[in-house]
């Protein structure tokens, strides 16, 4: 039963609820007058709910449709005018244990090059992406105890900041690595993170667990409760996102929502980015397993669907084509 509430997945991002609000928005994306009442709303820049913002992702009325775009741009403009942040990413480790399907970084592809980045080499990526002007890194690596445990994330954490390059240093350090335990994200948070980013990947959970089939990151309800924990352990600027292309994006789009509405009916604040990659060809991965995948088109509207839903999202409401480890 859905319950927003809930600390369990399976009752904060419910299936049966997730279908009903897309059989809703099938019935109401014709709707001119729910339409306009639904854009109306969301020009209040306080938000709108899964199921609204449901309708608008199937409305196809013309004139509707650029309202939307409008008043993405609006809001867009309202909250953050002509400023993008931005963040670099540093990929510290490839090695993972996990055996996600669409990855090229899963532990049964022997195709490439396993490396794991030394404190030294670290510090040297660092003072390079200085001098290019970067102050944000999002430090990346795969899911592995034996080659990246916590105490190596930490290390590099601190060496990150520690870094001088002609009197500039990182001012935030953003972490995006495999769900962890309260105690782990406690440190990450003593550790002075920016924003902790962990990616759905898919809320569709049987998709999730054919996608997942080995590998700690195939349990779904502790990879979907991770943000829970992390806020749990002091981690309360969270970021997260889908893989869209796994499965269909109006699902997706749903139960994104309904996670962050989650966040701020537990611990009241909700996501602080909303990331939108999308499946793309990699090493050891084709797209044509995917028939899900998204076309500019879609991509552009879900895009400003979300702009208009959750209007606080702050810095980065991103979307990069690659393949996320």
């Amino acid at each position: 039963m859905y319950n927003p509430k809930s600390s369990l997945a399976t009752e904060f991002i419910d299936h049966g609820e997730i279908l009903e609000s897309l059989e809703e928005a099938q019935r109401e994306c014709s709707n001119r007058e729910r339409v306009q009442q639904i854009l109306e709303k969301a020009a209040l820049c306080k938000g709108l709910t899964h199921r609204e913002a449901a309708i608008l992702m199937d409305c196809n009325i013309p004139d509707l449709e650029e309202q939307v775009y409008s008043l993405a741009a609006k809001i867009k403009d309202r909250f953050y005018g002509n400023r993008i942040v931005l963040f670099a990413p540093l990929y510290l480790s490839n090695y993972c244990v996990n055996g996600c399907v669409y990855c090229p970084y899963h532990a049964k592809n022997r195709t490439i090059p396993r490396r794991k980045l030394s404190q030294k080499e670290i510090e040297a990526e660092v003072r390079a992406l200085i001098r290019t002007g970067h102050k944000r890194l999002a430090i990346e690596a795969g899911e592995d105890p034996v080659h990246n445990p916590l105490e190596y994330i930490l290390d590099s954490i601190r060496t990150i900041y520690s870094v001088n390059e002609g009197g500039n240093t990182i001012r935030r350090v953003n972490v995006n690595i495999a769900a962890t335990d309260v105690e782990s994200y406690r440190k990450l948070h003593e550790a002075g993170i920016g924003t902790y980013i962990l990616f759905q990947e898919t809320y569709n959970k049987e998709n999730y667990e054919k996608l997942h089939p080995t590998g700690p990151k195939s349990n779904y309800c502790w990879h979907t409760e991770a943000m829970d924990r992390a806020q749990e352990g002091g981690c309360d600027d969270v970021g997260i996102g889908v893989l869209f292309g796994l499965s269909g994006y109006r699902y997706e789009l749903v139960g994104m929502l309904m996670h962050a509405e989650h966040l701020e009916a537990r611990f009241g604040v909700g996501p602080h980015t909303i990331s939108v990659p999308r499946i793309c060809p990699a090493d050891d991965i084709s797209t044509e397993d995917f028939p899900d995948s998204l076309p500019d088109s879609i991509f552009r509207k879900l895009v400003a669907v979300l702009r208009v839903s959750v209007p606080y999202t702050g810095g980065p409401l991103y979307g990069h084509d690659h393949l996320h480890p």
